[in-house]
């Protein structure tokens, strides 16, 4: 069984001495314990630094491509290494080295296919009131999308099995994390949490500009997964408002009619205003269809892409080139 904690780095020569100093060497059930750091385009001595620590591989970015870029290039590089156990943690030291026999737990005795690490931020003294309501809100509409209980979506500490890694595919450009759980909810992937306690903050965070910025982006990020993979259903809460107020202005001229206060002519503009607004919810719902159709098609795609992963990260191929 082999484990590969892979490190997203962006100008972390400081601080990725003491992460990499916090990780574990063994752990029961683990046969390996490599360590992959990812240089997303890192203008000090990142790169140079964890060789000269002993990391086993290093990836890198030419130009700074974003937190989810250097996430997806760390999981491909695993998997291409063999990983069966893939661990993604941060390089300020955020989350302790030592959870991480815990942390694999879960898919070493198959009860998980991906672990998250709940930092508990309700505890999180250096969390401000909005932030800590923010994250708790947040995490809250990613349990609604994706169908799962993590209750703290953002952490970016989490395990993932060789299965997940397969099927899991990166879209979005911000930030993998919620992205991931929401697939992993999709895809029936079976996904856990465990509580965590978190480092003192070594920097402020590159991911949150300011908390506007943040909380915009990961509204859009969640809205975009949600009509990927729920397009009938998005559509169909637009079109309900539409459908109904048309339904209700029609109604309205029926009573209206029954009543005999309809006289020829009067109160046309609610049948009109009503065909206008029934019309449009039924064109919103067929866009919905379309989508559905549309989202069945890139399952299949999906479904192609994991057996073609599969081939290319096959392990044999790999050890066999670990030897050479």
């Amino acid at each position: 069984m082999k484990l590969i904690i892979q490190i997203p780095c962006l100008n972390e020569e400081d601080t990725l001495p003491v992460t990499l100093a916090e990780l574990p060497r063994a752990i029961d059930g683990i046969d390996v314990i490599e360590v992959l750091v990812i240089d997303d385009g890192s203008t000090d001595r990142t790169a140079a630094v964890a060789r000269e620590l002993g990391v086993h591989h290093v990836v890198s970015h030419d130009t700074n491509k974003g937190l989810a870029a250097a996430f997806k290039t760390g999981l491909n590089a695993c998997l291409e290494h063999g990983a069966d156990i893939i661990v993604n943690t941060d390089a300020d030291n955020q989350y302790p080295g030592r959870y991480i026999p815990a942390l694999v737990e879960p898919i070493l005795k198959r009860r998980a296919d991906m672990v998250i690490g709940d930092r508990q931020t309700g505890q999180i003294e250096g969390f401000s009131r909005l932030k800590k309501s923010l994250q708790h809100l947040g995490s809250a509409v990613v349990r609604y999308v994706s169908e799962t209980t993590v209750p703290d979506a953002p952490s970016g500490f989490r395990a993932l099995s060789r299965e997940a890694a397969l099927r899991i595919n990166i879209f979005t450009d911000y930030s993998y994390t919620l992205e991931t759980i929401i697939q992993a909810g999709k895809k029936n992937l079976t996904t856990v949490h465990i509580p965590i306690q978190i480092n003192p903050q070594t920097r402020e965070s590159r991911l949150m500009r300011s908390t506007l910025h943040y909380v915009t982006r990961s509204m859009v990020t969640i809205l975009r997964l949600f009509l990927l993979y729920e397009p009938l259903r998005s559509f169909t809460y637009v079109s309900l408002p539409f459908f109904l107020a048309g339904a209700g202005l029609w109604l309205r001229f029926l009573i209206l009619m029954l009543m005999g206060e309809a006289a020829r002519g009067s109160n046309v503009q609610s049948v009109m205003v009503g065909a206008v607004a029934i019309i449009t919810a039924v064109l919103i719902f067929m866009i919905g269809l379309v989508g559905e159709i549309l989202a069945i098609n890139r399952q299949l795609n999906e479904e192609m892409l994991y057996y073609l992963k599969q081939i290319v990260y096959k392990k044999d191929i790999v050890y066999k080139k670990d030897e050479d």
